[in-house]
């Protein structure tokens, strides 16, 4: 991470010509667009956000907590993926919450919408680059754990990735180690604040594992019976792409699900995009004070 950006100062700062040949070829394999997309939300905002904040289906109501200095809809950065999901707006909002400096994602782009895992996880590296050293992941998702109930808030303490491609395939030496370790990518520091926010706040935080499929079908009940013997709790179709490729690049990760339905086979009612919104629209005003108090707390 720190060679990334000092290869990133060269470059913006028209240095690139002392810069090795070699040095300047693995760059460009290894970031492709990253580059271009960096320069393209520098012509439009000098902000330099401390911490991140991705925004699942149906919690964007944060976003009228913020003290906001600029808003770039996806759709103005060139080469950069598109939400194309209801619920997610698709636009960075950079501003100040809690009196800190901030960037959030309203929508995420997700790889049942057509787009490589290297473009869905392409935002949150770019959160990375801009300055936030910090990034708190947010999602709704299905309750595997029999003990939960929609509107169930679940602190993410790990994470199970197999059932979907990862983020480091190919090159990726530039942005991280080549092997990263895996073994602790929800910062320890941040899962303790976060219960500590909780317990003061009056939430009945929970602890679990998520996992994460592809989509965008949901979940048949014998895959969430194998889910369950996995050792999963909650299952949603993102989050742990980005955590893995933010963790690559030493960032601080934490994450929050919101439970907002129960698994197919835990219980009888269909599954439905709609029930998720409803659900994450009925306990958004318990998550946002506990994002407020926990971002308050960095």
């Amino acid at each position: 991470m720190d060679d990334l950006k000092s290869l990133l100062q060269k470059l913006e700062g028209g240095r690139g010509a002392d810069m090795e040949f070699k040095e300047i070829k693995n760059f460009f394999a290894v970031t492709r667009n990253l580059f271009e997309v960096l320069k393209e939300i520098r012509k439009m905002t000098d902000f330099r956000p401390e911490i991140g904040v991705v925004l699942g289906s149906g919690l964007g109501g944060l976003i009228d907590e913020v003290e906001i200095v600029e808003a770039i809809p996806y759709t103005a950065i060139k080469s950069f993926p598109r939400s194309t999901v209801d619920g997610h707006k698709g636009e960075y909002i950079f501003g100040y919450l809690e009196e800190k400096p901030v960037v959030l994602m309203s929508g995420r782009v997700h790889y049942y919408e057509g787009y490589s895992m290297e473009q869905v996880v392409m935002p949150v590296r770019i959160m990375a680059l801009l300055g936030a050293e910090t990034i708190l992941l947010t999602n709704a998702a299905g309750g595997v754990n029999k003990s939960f109930k929609p509107g169930t808030l679940m602190c993410i303490n790990d994470h199970i990735s197999s059932f979907v491609p990862s983020p480091l395939i190919g090159p990726n030496d530039v942005l991280g180690e080549r092997f990263p370790d895996m073994s602790s990518i929800y910062n320890k520091d941040l899962t303790k604040k976060l219960h500590e926010c909780a317990e003061k706040l009056g939430i009945d935080l929970k602890d679990g594992v998520y996992l994460q499929t592809s989509g965008p079908n949901y979940e048949t009940p014998a895959e969430v019976r194998m889910y369950s013997m996995l050792g999963a709790d909650a299952v949603g179709m993102s989050t742990a792409c980005e955590a893995m490729a933010l963790n690559h690049m030493k960032i601080k990760v934490a994450g929050i699900s919101c439970i907002t339905n129960m698994a197919t086979g835990i219980s009888d009612k269909p599954l439905s995009h709609e029930e998720v919104k409803e659900t994450a629209d009925r306990v958004g005003k318990e998550f946002r004070e506990l994002v407020k108090t926990f971002i308050s707390k960095l």
